[in-house]
């Protein structure tokens, strides 16, 4: 099958992104903004708050190793969804818990997901899933971030690993390295 992608919001995108980046069937993730206005806002823009995107992660994946509705399950297990227009210390609607669809398909298991993860959070979960829109990459510098400059940034560095440690004791079969296969 060919490759599918997914897009996520749920805080700080490099926040997510560290995430999806270790996961098997992961081929590539993206940050960028999505859900918005303007066309191909800034961060600066972005994080004013003003042009209605989110930060988000764009995931290549391959679905016939990792299924949409994985993502899903991972996605809501490694942020908090109960928390409105904010993950932590960031705040504001960029920073929204929201899922984009690329089709009906993924549009059908995202709601199936959002009605699992209200079941195991006593119907607390404020995710949007919002209709499919335009893509626009983050900045170069901000591409692959934990990779680099982010394991240097305290922000990066205390939110992070807590993440990693969610998908690595409750996905274990799905984590890079872990006895997965690739």
């Amino acid at each position: 099958m060919a490759e599918q992608v997914a897009v996520f919001a749920g805080g700080c995108f490099w926040c997510t992104e560290a995430v999806f980046n270790d996961v098997v069937g992961v081929k590539k993730v993206e940050s960028g903004y999505t859900g918005g206005s303007v066309p191909s806002p800034s961060y600066k823009q972005v994080c004013g708050g003003d042009t209605g995107h989110a930060e988000a992660i764009r995931i290549t994946f391959d679905p016939d190793v990792l299924s949409y509705a994985d993502l899903i399950d991972i996605f809501f297990a490694t942020h908090d969804p109960t928390q409105l227009n904010r993950q932590g210390n960031d705040v504001g609607t960029q920073y929204r818990s929201a899922i984009f669809p690329q089709d009906e398909e993924q549009e059908r298991e995202a709601r199936a997901g959002l009605d699992r993860a209200n079941a195991d959070l006593g119907g607390r979960v404020v995710t949007t899933i919002e209709p499919k829109s335009e893509w626009w990459p983050a900045e170069d510098y901000h591409q692959q971030y934990w990779e680099g400059e982010g394991q240097r940034n305290p922000y990066c560095i205390a939110t992070i690993p807590p993440k990693l440690q969610k998908l690595r004791k409750s996905f274990q079969a799905r984590v890079k390295g872990a006895g997965a296969t690739a």
